[in-house]
Formats: structure tokens, sequence, C-alpha cells
């Protein structure tokens, strides 16, 4: 029994914590990687419930230290998955997020990379605007007393230090196109920056928008803020 214990939970690990990387290089399709995501959570279900069964009933056969790594891989099997879902459902169900809800930066160089992709380049519309001013009201245009010239040369050096992979800088038209691919999935998702000189200060605006999925997750707003707080922090400094 431990040992078969031991095999179910390991066999969940494997079926929750490898479609991502299958997906992420191209090995199997995105379905398939959730598919199998799910498989990974029933079976870490059975492993506990198995668990629980001999200890209730067949204590003198526990063997303690396979029981508790069985335990363990088990609990992640079912608790990365469904600390995702608990994620979904903190955030809004939407994955376009944009300083500047009135007139959001347009993606220019990065259109092109998105053609295929099933979230489209234009931007998501009003609904998703009233669903950012609910949960991420914070969000709005930077404003900076540095010239324009200073907070592109800013921005492009965060984007490089954040590990974006750069797309485009237009510095006479004030944008930065960059792609960031998530950690585990690896969904591409397309940050463009504007920055307008207004006087002898400037303002920024930024959107992040995912290529797939209708929830991001809350991730283009973490972004987002990472960007801003970088820029801010390298500011201060100079």
């Amino acid at each position: 029994m431990n040992h078969f214990l031991s095999i179910i939970s390991f066999i969940a690990v494997l079926l929750v914590a490898l479609p991502g990387p299958l997906y992420k290089y191209n090995i199997v399709e995105l379905g398939t990687a959730f598919a199998t995501l799910r498989y990974g959570v029933y079976l870490g279900i059975a492993a506990l419930v198995l668990l629980l069964i001999q200890v209730i009933f067949l204590r003198k056969n526990i063997r303690s230290a396979a029981a508790g790594i069985s335990a363990i891989f088990a609990i992640i099997a079912v608790g990365l998955p469904l600390s995702m879902m608990s994620k979904a459902k903190s955030v809004p169900p939407i994955h376009d997020i944009s300083t500047d809800l009135v007139n959001p930066p347009e993606f220019v160089a990065i259109a092109a990379l998105r053609a295929d992709a099933p979230n489209k380049v234009e931007y998501a519309g009003e609904e998703t605007a009233q669903q950012q001013r609910k949960s991420y009201p914070d969000l709005s245009t930077q404003s900076y007393a540095k010239s324009a010239d200073v907070l592109f040369s800013t921005v492009q050096n965060a984007v490089h230090e954040l590990g974006w992979e750069l797309v485009n800088a237009d510095k006479s038209q004030g944008i930065i196109e960059a792609t960031d691919s998530t950690y585990w999935f690896g969904f591409k998702d397309d940050v463009v920056i504007r920055v307008r000189a207004v006087g002898e200060t400037s303002v920024m605006d930024i959107r992040s928008k995912s290529r797939v999925g209708k929830s991001d997750l809350g991730k283009n707003a973490e972004r987002i803020h990472a960007l801003i707080k970088h820029i801010n922090t390298a500011l201060a400094t100079n």
C-alpha cells in the first residue's frame, strides 16, 4: 500500500508539473495541457483519500517516511491548481490592462506578432475598462518631473532589467514595445509603453495584454505595477 501510494502521488505531481513546460515548448496543445493538469488533480485527490483510509484502517502498516512523502506530493498536486483557481476568482476575468482607459496605447510592431493570437490586438473595450476601474483603481497615467528623453531611456533600461524581450523602441513616437513570457506555461503577454512630453515634464502610459486566455489571473496588472515601481526606483536614485 505504501509503495502504491507513493507511485500514485508521484504521478499526480508529474501530471500537474509537466503540462506547463510541455505546452511552453510546443510539445502539446493547450487543451491537452489543461486536461493533463486536471487529471493530476484527480489523481492527487485519490492519493489523499487512500492515504486517509490507510491512516484510519491500516495504521499498523504505515511507514511514516513514505506516507509523509506521499502526502506532500498529493498536496502539491491538488494545492497548486487550486491556488490558481482561487487567484482567478479574486481578480476580474480580463486580459487587457491599461493605465489610460480612454486612449489606450496602441501596439505597432507587436501587432504583426499577434496576428494569429486568439486575443486580438485591439483594446478589449468599455466592459473591460469598467472591470479594471473596479479592481485596479490605482492604475493611471504616471507623471514625472523629468524630460521625456530621460523617461524614455529609463523605461528602455527597465524593460531590459526586467528580462522582457524588447520588440520596438521608437523614440520619435515615444513608443516602447516588449513581450514578457510567464514562467510556468510560457504564455506570451505584450506590453506597450507610451512616453509623452508635457512641457519640461513627461507622462507615461502602459498597456499589457495577454495573447491567449480570457483571464490573466491578475498578471498584466502585476506586470504594470512592477514596471512602474522599477522606473520610480531608477528615477529616484538618479
